[in-house]
Order: C-alpha cells, then structure tokens, then sequence
C-alpha cells in the first residue's frame, strides 16, 4: 500500500486530531496519488521510521497552481493558513526555495478508512 507521509510535527498534531484532510504538495504527484487509491497516512522524516496513523481513501486529487488555490483548499490543509501568500511562505521554509503563485501543486483530499467490525 502507498504513504502519502507528513514530516512537520504540525500536521502530525493536525492529523491525529482529525483537523487536516487534504494536503498539498508541490509539483504534479497526481500520478502518484490516483483518486479513488486507499493510502496508509503515516508521519515522520525522512530517511527515518515512519508512523502509521490510518488508512485513508484519496477522494478528490487536483492538479493546480499556487495561485489558483481556493480558501477551502487552504482550510482544509491547514486551518491556520489564512492566504495563498502564508502557503507559499509555509512551502518555502519546507522546500528551502522560492515559490511562485505559478508553480504546480496538487490538491489531494481524503478521508479516514475505518475497519468494520
């Protein structure tokens, strides 16, 4: 099964508490990350172990700009993103370069798998 994996000790806090169902990543990963895939939704650095937090389904992947995000994808990534220019500061202190509002993302929504019983 595929990871989509969270690095930022932020969004580990966000994921746990339910409070972030979309992430969005620099460049084109769609190909990675097919709508309608169940992905293990994991945390840690890389190069290190991972945790496993849940399985989720991938309900909605877009390919986009920085600039053409909406405010619910801002929101739903992370509550406390206000603007695409606090993203773009965000994605720049992770990537350790300029971003521009031209760059390409994909918007990749999902939700919690739960286990019936």
């Amino acid at each position: 099964m595929m990871a989509l994996n969270f690095q930022a000790a932020k969004h580990k806090k966000m994921l746990m508490e339910r409070t972030k169902n979309c992430t969005v990543r620099l460049g084109d990963v769609s190909q990675l990350y097919p709508e309608g895939s169940i992905v293990w939704i994991t945390t840690g650095v890389k190069g290190e172990p991972k945790h496993k937090l849940y399985p989720a389904y991938l309900d909605k992947v877009r390919v986009k700009t920085m600039g053409t995000l909406t405010s619910n994808d801002l929101g739903h990534q992370n509550p406390e993103i206000n603007s695409q220019e606090e993203l773009v500061a965000d994605f720049e202190k992770i990537y350790k370069r300029r971003i521009l509002m031209e760059d390409t993302v994909t918007v990749i929504y999902f939700t919690e798998v739960h286990e019936d019983l």
